[in-house]
């Protein structure tokens, strides 16, 4: 199997290969703490999009400034290892901050996309950062449907009920 989980610089030079031949990379971003359909069938849209989907996966560090103390569940060695496993994915980064603009600027894919939580309005405040620097290179910015009722917080709040009802 190809190596999909690349440095930074790494993906930046396959991402100027890749748009060399004219293809059209796709880049989304994430936490993926507890991997569910939801992403799935998110990160298959969002594949089905362009010729190479890269998925940036953010650092332990980043997920517990977003999502707060006892997050990630899952380390970031094993996120990256597992998004990097499915299919409709062609790499992987990390990356630490709070925002992945920083990986956009350096990758510049044709395709910025973020799911139906997020708006497709730059003027709306549910627009994601990340599509503002996809933007300012001419990259489009693609919101794909929710899967509603799949979420992590979704399933961390139902393990916690039903360790709840044993007790």
């Amino acid at each position: 199997m190809r190596r999909k989980i690349l440095s930074l610089s790494e993906l930046e030079q396959h991402s100027a290969s890749i748009r060399e031949r004219d293809g059209s990379l796709v880049l989304t971003n994430g936490c993926f703490d507890l991997l569910h359909i939801g992403h799935t069938r998110y990160l298959q849209a969002a594949r089905d999009l362009g010729d190479a989907l890269v998925v940036a996966v953010n650092s332990d560090r980043s997920v517990r400034d977003i999502k707060g103390e006892g997050r990630p569940l899952t380390p970031e060695d094993d996120r990256t290892e597992i998004v990097a496993a499915l299919e409709s994915v062609d790499y992987v980064v990390l990356f630490d901050d709070d925002t992945a603009v920083g990986v956009v600027a350096a990758v510049r894919p044709a395709i910025y996309v973020k799911g139906g939580n997020y708006s497709s309005s730059a003027d709306d405040d549910a627009f994601p950062p990340e599509g503002h620097a996809a933007r300012a290179y001419g990259g489009r910015v693609v919101i794909v449907p929710y899967v509603a009722g799949h979420s992590t917080s979704n399933i961390i709040h139902t393990l916690a009920a039903r360790a709840q009802i044993r007790q």
